[in-house]
């Protein structure tokens, strides 16, 4: 596993997406222990698209264009129900931080998470076109190397993604206090996660 593998890993982990915005929109609403939750669930999402890399699945879905719409199209409604539950200030995106903490809570957000990353084919095609990159020509187990920094990637998501949250709770310990700063939140939240629905919407493989 090279240096150069690491560093690009670590980029593209820290800029913002999906699993960064709802894994804060979690942490300025509900806290650390739920962000931590939304952190598992969005790391948990990458693993079927680390598998499907691996096993040759993401070049079926690259060549098939009908299973990639599909798929496409089910992440687009899913990223505007998560806009719209926003707005409405219910499940895993409410700014309520009297929410549900239980087990059963906390397994909501994580399963929020999960679905998000699960529903965007385009991160199996880039697992698919990212971690070959690093493999040597002369790699004995070109799957194991992929699998062991697929590994990597995930335990660099998880952690980035558990400090994003950590940061979001200290934020929204202080800024959530106004209805008006609430509102505003929720339309911010609710637009950044439509805008990633059409983003999705537009996106070719």
């Amino acid at each position: 596993m090279t240096l150069e593998f690491l560093i690009t890993a670590l980029v593209v982990v820290l800029v913002p997406g999906t699993g960064v915005v709802y894994t804060v929109a979690v942490g300025l609403g509900q806290g650390r222990l739920p962000s931590i939750a939304a952190a598992f669930g969005c790391t948990l999402g990458i693993v079927p698209a680390i598998l499907a890399s691996v096993l040759g699945l993401a070049a079926l879905l690259h060549t098939s264009a009908l299973v990639f719409q599909l798929l496409k199209y089910a992440g687009v409604a899913y990223l505007l129900y998560l806009a719209w539950l926003t707005l409405k200030d219910q499940g895993a995106l409410s700014l309520d931080r009297d929410a549900d903490r239980s087990t059963l809570g906390l397994t909501s957000v994580a399963w929020t998470g999960f679905l998000i990353n699960i529903l965007n084919p385009k991160l199996t095609v880039f697992f698919l076109a990212f971690l070959p990159q690093f493999i040597p020509a002369n790699a004995v187990s070109p799957a194991t190397d992929m699998l062991a920094m697929g590994g990597v990637f995930m335990a660099m998501t998880f952690t980035v993604f558990v400090v994003y949250g950590a940061f979001a709770s200290l934020v929204g310990e202080h800024v959530l206090r106004s209805q008006t700063v609430l509102t505003w939140m929720r339309r911010t939240i609710a637009v950044t996660f439509a805008g990633f629905g059409l983003r999705l919407a537009l996106a070719d493989r």
